[in-house]
């Protein structure tokens, strides 16, 4: 091997790097560059240029063999990979919320239909909303524009009751007796607002009769609920036109089911037994072996009928008896008078708690036959 023959101290002796006293080159005349830490168990490099500003990528001037390299860097393909699935994921959500949204309105729209008839027979048309369930407002602010005042005239005078609207167009479900006889109808609505209406069917055996305004659209009109659901002891609500006073709500309990109630089928022989709010002071009937409001007479029918003390005077017949939901579970027929029983005249009739209303299943099953005018 060749010696040296360079004289000892010629040179000054520098530390040694990498694998020992063989380490080439010597170090920098500058201080590599020093690892900054920013938490347990993570290192981070400088990038390119060293600690004092000159270039070299590794902090040794591009000579970095055996020296710890930079942590390695998130890099910017990582990050569009996730953005995707955030997009696609708040994509999902959106669409999740307008489907919900569109639902929504689909279903309010479809139940404001002109009187669809869904699988269970029901008539969709006005509800409760959500924050007003279950109370007597919310109730009578749903139904009330669906409920509206009748006036009939006929030879025996005028009668007053009242309706329920099952279509937009104008349908309206009444008792019998209410329009029996009539040569002429007027209907009023919560608005206020007159049609004359025309009769298109009427089953005297079910005391109902089913009317249709003349050029009417947009009406809003109720739903028809289902009463062999109803209990003894539910809350109800009634809607009608007791003496004229359009509008009225009461609202009771339902006290039994299944009454059997009995009324005359038409006016006889020029009697008034038709006049809501005459002499009288009810329509006539018979319950439970007594007769209420007067002579029933010879022709009568007799039906099952849900009682209820929600307080009813002349002119609630063919008004609403409404469930909580909003639902008309009844059709309001007959009422006990307390005038019929001492002669005293219709100034001094009362409701005292004993009303009856057709169950509204018995008008469902009812309503294709009273639409063809073919009712008994």
């Amino acid at each position: 091997m060749t010696e040296s023959q360079r004289p000892s101290g010629e040179y000054p002796t520098y530390p040694s790097y990498g694998n020992g006293d063989a380490a080439y080159p010597p170090p920098p005349a500058y201080r590599p560059a020093q690892p900054i830490s920013t938490g347990p168990g993570t290192t981070v490099w400088p990038g390119n240029g060293g600690a004092d500003g000159h270039s070299g990528g590794d902090g040794y001037g591009g000579h970095g063999e055996g020296l710890p390299q930079p942590a390695p860097q998130p890099s910017g393909h990582g990050r569009r990979v996730r953005r995707p699935v955030a997009l696609l994921a708040a994509v999902a959500i959106a669409a999740a919320v307008v489907g919900g949204v569109t639902a929504t309105a689909i279903g309010q729209f479809t139940d404001a239909g002109s009187g669809g008839t869904g699988s269970s027979g029901a008539v969709s048309g006005t509800t409760v909303s959500q924050s007003s369930a279950g109370t007597v407002a919310g109730v009578a602010k749903a139904v009330s524009p669906a409920i509206v005042e009748i006036g009939a005239t006929s030879t025996a005078g005028e009668s007053t009751g009242s309706g329920v609207v099952i279509t937009s167009d104008g349908e309206i479900v009444t008792n019998n007796h209410v329009v029996a006889g009539a040569s002429s109808i007027k209907v009023t609505l919560s608005t206020g607002r007159t049609y004359t209406a025309k009769v298109l069917g009427t089953d005297a055996d079910k005391d109902l009769a089913l009317i249709e305004l003349q050029g009417a659209s947009g009406l809003k009109t109720a739903t028809l609920g289902d009463s062999s659901g109803v209990r003894v002891g539910d809350q109800v609500v009634a809607i009608g036109s007791p003496e004229g006073l359009t509008g009225t709500v009461t609202s009771g309990i339902v006290s039994a089911l299944n009454r059997d109630v009995t009324v005359a089928k038409d006016s006889e022989d020029g009697q008034d037994r038709g006049q809501q709010g005459g002499g009288d002071g009810g329509w006539p009937f018979r319950f439970g072996g007594q007769q209420f409001n007067g002579d029933t007479g010879d022709s009568t029918t007799t039906y099952k009928a849900i009682q209820t003390d929600a307080s009813l005077n002349p002119g609630n017949s063919g008004g609403a008896l409404i469930n909580m939901k909003g639902e008309i579970i009844g059709i309001n027929s007959a009422m006990y008078s307390a005038s019929s029983s001492d002669g005293s005249s219709s100034s001094g009739a009362g409701s005292v708690g004993l009303g009856f209303a057709i169950p509204v299943n018995t008008l469902k099953a009812d309503l294709d036959t009273l639409r063809s005018g073919n009712g008994g």
